[in-house]
């Protein structure tokens, strides 16, 4: 909704700004312009992106705009899995707790958590870096390199859209220029006829100027920043997932690893500790207590 609120207020500025200073919409009504500087976008747009970059972007637009980010109840669910996987970790065999991570989808402890269930991407980083921790081999450092190794890479293909879409932005002033220009050769064939005619075709012509100024940085530009930070708040649960684990793998207990992801929730977002608490000590403890007689009566 602040999306189109946001645009909704520029261009009513924009639009009554010209009129009130006496200026004629009908001028701005150009349509052939915008479909030589959009077209021209669109166009270079999918020639400069691999395909899955292409449909990734329409992806981030629709995340950008229904604010398709994690919330609190994400976040919970997130902590409350991580939670009951370090207690499994702490009080079960090697066995056990590859049952978990070897099919997560039968899992009781994240079918529990339907939120972390749901991300594949995400479940699937859980279940890489909980099977390292169970082999035992690997030390802290290595992991936590790893990790961070990992993260980039997953924070760059997420990031895909937005460096697209600003490198279209920055085109748009240029194709505007090509619009223009076009649009004076236009007038220039028209030297013959009556000036209110070839006033007429240049004031078309400037039109293209303005349409892809206006379209770069009035539009494109701030929507790719949204789209920026929409998938950046996509990308946090993966650095809770780390510093949760680095924690456990360092001697944390499971509560205090717990916080250490915590800690990583922006404050706005960031459940209170009490909250936290009564959500990992009860939740977890059910679910591995309603497994346990499942797996006995089997």
């Amino acid at each position: 909704m602040g999306s189109f609120v946001g645009v909704f207020i520029t261009v009513a500025a924009l639009l009554g700004g010209f009129a009130a200073m006496g200026g004629h919409l009908g001028v701005l009504m150009q349509p052939w312009e915008f479909v030589i500087i959009m077209g021209t976008a669109v166009g270079t747009f999918i020639v400069a992106n691999p395909w899955k970059t292409v449909v990734d972007t329409g992806v981030a637009c629709m995340q950008a705009i229904t604010g398709a980010v994690p919330g609190q109840r994400y976040y919970l669910d997130l902590l409350g899995a991580l939670h009951a996987l370090m207690r499994e970790l702490r009080g079960k065999g090697r066995n056990e707790v590859e049952a978990h991570i070897d099919d997560p989808a039968s899992s009781e402890i994240f079918k529990a958590f339907p939120s972390v269930l749901g991300d594949p991407s995400l479940l699937q980083f859980i279940c890489d870096y909980v099977r390292l921790i169970i082999m035992g081999n690997a030390r802290t450092h290595e992991i936590e390199a790893l990790m961070d190794e990992e993260i980039h890479t997953i924070v760059k293909g997420k990031l895909a859209p937005y460096h697209a879409l600003v490198t279209v932005s920055e085109a748009l002033p240029a194709l505007g220029i090509v619009a223009a220009v076009l649009g004076v050769i236009k007038a220039m064939g028209a030297l013959d006829q009556s000036p209110k005619l070839l006033g007429g075709f240049i004031g078309a012509a400037l039109v293209g100027t303005f349409a892809g100024i206006f379209l770069s940085y009035g539009v494109l530009s701030p929507f790719a920043i949204k789209i920026k930070m929409t998938r950046e708040k996509k990308c946090r649960p993966y650095i809770i997932v780390k510093q949760t684990l680095l924690a456990f793998m360092n001697g944390a207990m499971p509560q205090i690893a717990v916080e250490h992801g915590r800690k990583m929730i922006a404050s706005s977002e960031r459940p209170s500790i009490d909250v936290v608490e009564n959500e990992t000590i009860a939740g977890p403890k059910a679910v591995v207590s309603d497994a346990e007689p499942k797996a006995a009566r089997a």
